[in-house]
């Protein structure tokens, strides 16, 4: 181990070894050189160290031969770089040891600085200004990612003046003074509108495709219509409607046709809570002959019996002091079967008789809600048609038909002007066997009607509800029976499913049955 002395006497690198001989490849041929310890040190006897930053140097190739190259020592701990040839002479003294003994104990190594920068700065002081000049065409050829890496310890004694390396060598990538900085690349420019547009092209594609892809497969738009696939909320047990706070609620089943099975839950009204505890189905269908009317609840698309602002519905009209008896169609909830109008017809015309048969004399209202209000419909023309019609009829955010009500549907909207809008959708509905026709329907009903519809409806408009009334109110099936139209303003925020939240619904309903009733017994 060498103290802390001049370093040993070395032999001289020879110019053909820096510079590359004719005679044979280059050493140093590549982005960049590196100096082992031993080769520096050979001399009889001595072991070099082993291979580490300590022992060795990367710099540019290209540049070492510019600048006559440097000599790198290392002996334990201390490192320092000596020019080999060139006219720079300063030599690049030992750094000192903290708490002396060479590299024995006390020594502290300074901690690693990485960079490019980091590594020339162990070697201030080493080439001259002369060959800056040389080194600028140069600069754009080495790789970015050259570095040298040499640990950094300040030397012991200053510069020579005028031989600075940090100046000297410039880093490759580093900006000079005065030099404007690095605009964007114009290529990433160019790859992110790339991308966009792209993007922009299949997203054109699509909204192209899904009009053909509608009509070559009509199931699609009925799927679409009914929404039955959509069950909100999902994660509640329909056997079990006390869960959704309808303790006095009772669930069964009933089946309409082979293969048809659907879920009923009947809701005795409030004043009947306490008794109905415990009771069984039975004890359900004897209170449908009470002195208390009853209301078929016919619910919209999406959704099963279940869903929340239908269970506030249902605890409303129980409070007023009416049974409320639904159900979810054939392929809604826990329903077996396949929706179809004609088969959500006939499931609320079999729920019907079976109420019919149960309640006596008592009155009987169909209340139907968005979709089901085409339900309703039906269901009243056919009943009216065998002369068994309902007491009255009660339509909740109607619609006139469902060509009308698809053209208006906030589905529709992006598509709502693109041409050949009705043929690709609207005569794809009609062809599945869907109608849903209200505005023909309410031609062939003869009895009490009540509208209901929120002006800020976002689903099925305010003005279907209205040119509604205003086909029913003069048909001569209405001529003897009352029709009346109530709407809501739009600061009440009812939208299409909170007209339960009104303070007047009950004296809505109070006024216009009470007059029904009256108008059925004359």
């Amino acid at each position: 181990m060498v103290g802390m002395g001049e370093p040993p006497a070395l032999p001289h690198v020879s110019s053909d070894l820096r510079r590359g001989s004719t005679g044979g490849p280059r050493p140093w041929k590549g982005s960049s050189l590196a100096l082992p310890v031993g080769r520096c040190l050979q001399r009889p006897g001595y072991q070099p160290p082993q291979w580490s930053p300590w022992a060795c140097a990367r710099l540019p190739a290209r540049k070492m031969a510019a600048s006559g190259s440097l000599a790198i020592f290392s002996v334990g701990r201390r490192s320092w770089a000596q020019p080999s040839g060139g006219s720079c002479s300063h030599v690049v003294s030992p750094p000192p040891l903290i708490g002396g003994g060479g590299a024995g104990r006390g020594a502290v190594s300074p901690p690693p600085v990485r960079g490019r920068e980091a590594g020339l700065s162990a070697v201030t002081g080493a080439v001259c200004p002369a060959l800056r000049a040389r080194e600028g065409p140069r600069r754009g050829m080495r790789k970015r990612n050259e570095s040298v890496t040499l640990e950094h310890e300040r030397p012991a004694g200053p510069p020579e003046p005028g031989c600075s390396l940090r100046h000297n060598l410039r880093l490759a990538g580093a900006r000079p003074h005065g030099e404007p900085a690095m605009k964007r690349p114009l290529g990433r420019r160019n790859g992110l509108w790339f991308r966009l547009r792209k993007l922009l092209i299949w997203l054109l594609g699509v909204y192209i495709a899904i009009p053909f892809l509608v009509k070559i497969c009509p199931a699609i738009q009925v799927k679409l219509v009914f929404l039955n696939f959509v069950r909100v909320p999902y994660f509640i047990d329909l056997k079990r409607p006390q869960d959704q706070g309808l303790n006095h609620t009772y669930n069964h089943y009933l089946q309409p046709e082979e293969d048809v099975t659907i879920g009923v839950w009947h809701t005795v009204p409030a004043a009947l809570w306490k008794d109905a505890q415990g009771k069984g189905q039975p004890w359900y269908e004897d209170t449908l002959g009470s002195n208390y009317p009853v209301i078929l609840y016919l619910h919209g698309n999406a959704g099963t019996r279940g869903g929340d602002h239908r269970v506030e519905l249902y605890k409303v009209l129980s409070s007023l002091g009416y049974h409320v008896v639904t159900f979810d169609y054939r392929g809604w909830g826990d329903s077996l079967g396949t929706p179809s109008e004609r088969g959500m017809t006939y499931d609320a015309l079999h729920v019907f008789d079976w109420i019919k048969a149960r309640s006596g004399d008592n009155p009987v209202y169909i209340w139907g809600h968005s979709l089901g209000t085409g339900v309703a419909t039906n269901l009243v023309r056919r009943l009216c048609e065998r002369e068994t019609p309902p007491d009255a009829l009660i339509l909740e955010s109607p619609f006139t038909n469902i060509r009308e009500e698809a053209k208006s549907h906030p589905f529709s909207v992006i598509y709502r002007y693109f041409p050949g809008f009705d043929w690709f959708f609207l005569d794809t509905i009609t062809m599945s066997g869907i109608k849903f026709a209200n505005d023909e329907n309410v031609k062939y009903i003869s009895c009490s009607l009540l509208i209901l519809h929120a002006e800020d409806d976002p689903v099925v408009p305010f003005h279907l509800g209205k040119k509604l009334y205003n086909i029913a109110a003069p048909s001569r099936s209405f001529r003897d029976y009352k029709v009346q139209f109530v709407p809501f303003h739009r600061d009440l925020g009812y939208r299409h499913k909170y007209i339960y939240r009104s303070p007047e619904l009950p004296r809505i309903l109070r006024e216009f049955l009470g007059k029904s009733e009256h108008a059925h017994h004359h």
